[in-house]
């Protein structure tokens, strides 16, 4: 008897990692012989440990195409539910929602976090003598999944769309602030990427031959708040302007930082953001120009915006479901679907499996050696390892009525079978 699939989403949104969702499903559907009805665990393992479970195999197949260019977990949601070692009953609650609905594959689509969580339910049911094959789809915009030596992951989806996005906003920014620098000479920018410095580093692709004003500031790169604005007026004595890109990150004392359920610090629901602490440190301290510093915090928008999106990055991520549904269709458990760079001048790529278990106890950092040694800056290593994954083309963005057309998924969910339940976490 055919088994049937679920598939989820965790943590924070890309812009792609609906692409990543309709290369499972669409793989799925295309081998009925192996796969049976394919459900999405509605906002994640919240989802499935609530028995809110979406038909997609009932979906429409032009809603299901339509994931590709819909971004931000909009199909079927996401959630920052984690399951703890120590959460016995909702562990045994996901084996028994398997178990009522003739699960046989479960993908999880996500980062560490989520990896951890996708070989953990593998290897419980296994110990459950239940017959589940667990497949994790890797996701996330900080890039920070898999190892500093790139062995275990090149990058991440959803890393190539927001580097784009922060390539093209720089260069508008640097418009910007050229027209306007007598009264405005210092703009700050405020990057994603919690401590992991891949998203503000992906400014330095605006300018690659370093013609602007700009200076980047990582976590990483251990430039204190007054270095800054010393580096800042230096610049504003050669060029009369400067732009500022700093990390979420970057230490500018008590911002009144929250956290998540993860544990990571929740940086866009802080009490201040680290844009308005290093303008209100410029414009107290002085500038050595006339005028003021303001900032520009895009915030979450950097990950949700699908006009910028990279059309590498939603190819790439799109075959990445696809590669974790044919190592599913080989039954093949406790793996991660992968990318990995080809060697040689021209970008490309090959698609192939990690173990859960290597990816959950991983962690990546940014390479000391792709930090410049002026510490406000990124190498060129850096340039030609992330130039090609933000793509050449704007992405073909379908349009209805003036405005964006997403995928509808229809709320068709599986009649529940077991008492209703709640999370112990959310107790």
């Amino acid at each position: 008897m055919k088994k049937n699939v679920i598939v989820s989403q965790s943590g924070g949104p890309t812009p792609v990692i609906n692409s990543t969702l309709r290369g499972i499903v669409e793989l799925c559907r295309s081998m009925p012989d192996i796969f049976g009805e394919v459900y999405a665990g509605f906002h994640g393992i919240e989802g499935v440990l609530k028995e809110e479970l979406i038909n997609l195999s009932a979906q429409k197949e032009e809603e299901i195409a339509y994931l590709s260019t819909t971004p931000a977990a909009g199909g079927i949601g996401t959630c920052r539910y984690k399951l703890r070692s120590n959460q016995t009953e909702d562990f045994d609650r996901v084996i028994d929602i398997f178990k009522a609905h003739n699960i046989g594959y479960f993908f999880y689509i996500g980062g560490n976090d989520s990896m951890d969580t996708a070989n953990k339910v593998a290897k419980l049911a296994v110990e459950k003598g239940l017959d589940l094959i667990g497949i994790g789809g890797p996701k996330t915009i900080d890039n920070d999944v898999g190892d500093s030596e790139f062995k275990i992951i090149d990058h991440t989806p959803g890393y190539g769309s927001v580097a784009r996005y922060w390539a093209l906003n720089i260069q508008h920014a640097n418009e910007e602030n050229e027209g306007s620098c007598p009264a405005d000479p210092v703009l700050v920018l405020q990057a994603m990427g919690r401590k992991i410095g891949f998203i503000p580093a992906a400014a330095r692709l605006a300018d690659p031959k370093r013609e602007m004003p700009l200076q980047i500031y990582m976590t990483e790169s251990k430039v204190s708040l007054p270095e800054l604005a010393d580096n800042v007026n230096d610049e504003l004595h050669r060029s009369k302007r400067c732009i500022v890109v700093v990390s979420e990150g970057f230490d500018v004392g008590d911002i009144g930082a929250r956290r998540d359920n993860f544990g990571h610090v929740s940086f866009g629901a802080s009490q201040m953001t680290v844009t308005q602490a290093v303008v209100n440190y410029l414009n107290e301290h002085g500038l050595k120009a006339k005028g003021l510093a303001r900032g520009d915090t895009p915030g979450t928008d950097q990950r949700r915006n699908m006009i910028y999106a990279s059309t590498v990055d939603i190819e790439e991520a799109y075959k990445l479901g696809q590669q974790a549904a044919l190592i599913a269709a080989k039954g093949e458990s406790g793996y991660m679907s992968t990318i990995l760079r080809n060697p040689g001048p021209i970008y490309s790529v090959r698609y192939d499996k990690v173990p859960l278990e290597v990816v959950a106890n991983s962690e990546r950092f940014f390479p000391e050696s792709w930090i410049a040694p002026n510490r406000m800056d990124v190498t060129d290593d850096f340039v030609r390892y992330a130039r090609p994954l933000i793509g050449d083309n704007w992405p073909a963005i379908p349009l209805l009525n003036g405005i964006q057309r997403f995928a509808r998924i229809e709320p068709l969910f599986v009649p529940q079978a077991l008492p209703a339940y709640v999370p112990q976490g959310l107790r």
